[in-house]
């Protein structure tokens, strides 16, 4: 899920998509309004899920989108390699991450671990 807002309204540390994929902003510069130009931000921003940096200049006026990033908790199911299988404590919706083998050997079943969900995607909350 995602909501619109303005450019202008968003602020570091805060989210936004960018190319379909919510991001964490880490910083915003606005430059001046120019003789015949409305004032542009430079948004930098890394993807939560993927990690990749990505940028976008805009108006201060012009519309974005901002993911709806929600922090959960899931106790572990399962462990079968780096495949963990978990269950949302409120909901008890069941889903399945791949993580890293180190990250798997940290985890046993039963215990409690939090998360991150945007936009239909999940990750563990380091």
């Amino acid at each position: 899920m995602k909501e619109q807002t303005e450019i202008g309204k968003l602020k570091e540390g805060r989210y936004v998509v960018i190319e379909e994929e919510p991001c964490k902003i880490l910083g915003i510069a606005t430059s001046k309004p120019g003789k015949h130009g409305a004032a542009k931000s430079r948004i930098d921003a890394v993807g939560i899920f993927d990690g990749v940096k990505r940028s976008i200049v805009q108006p201060v006026s012009a519309k974005t989108y901002v993911p709806i990033v929600e922090r959960k908790s899931a106790q572990v199911i399962s462990i079968s390699g780096a495949t963990v299988q978990f269950m949302d404590i409120k909901d008890f919706d069941m889903f399945e991450l791949t993580i890293t083998e180190e990250e798997a050997s940290k985890l046993e079943a039963g215990t409690e671990v939090p998360y991150i969900s945007s936009m239909g995607k999940k990750k563990l909350d380091n």
